[in-house]
């Protein structure tokens, strides 16, 4: 077995409208997170479920990530926009109803999916 320690995490602080607490992540699996009520009960609950994922996916026969490899794509990225920018985009996504997450994805998804059509891909 890989030695947990090796693994990078992210630790990030939940909002009260998702239960408070913190929420650890490994970015070297896309699957694999947990959270606590304070930062080193979210860190050994974090160890668990990377015990676990591990363990599950040994049983599989699928491979284990290397340590700080990055796995597969997380899915998640950030990047810095123009204040003026974020705010056009919260109060858009407060009248639709939805997340600011959830608006910026289906933009996103809306114009890589005109840019494929338009190059015939």
């Amino acid at each position: 077995m890989k030695n947990l320690d090796d693994y990078p995490f992210e630790i990030r602080p939940l909002s009260q409208e998702d239960g408070g607490g913190y929420l650890i992540a490994f970015p070297d699996f896309n699957t694999c997170i947990s959270d606590g009520d304070t930062i080193e009960e979210t860190i050994a609950n974090g160890r668990a479920a990377l015990t676990e994922t591990i363990e599950a996916l040994q049983g599989w026969g699928m491979p284990i990530p290397e340590p700080g490899s990055g796995g597969t794509a997380s899915g998640k990225f950030i990047t810095r926009i123009p204040k003026s920018l974020h705010a056009a985009l919260s109060v858009r996504a407060k009248n639709e109803g939805v997340s600011l997450n959830t608006l910026v994805l289906s933009f996103l998804a809306e114009g890589v999916g005109k840019a494929m059509h338009q190059h015939g891909v």
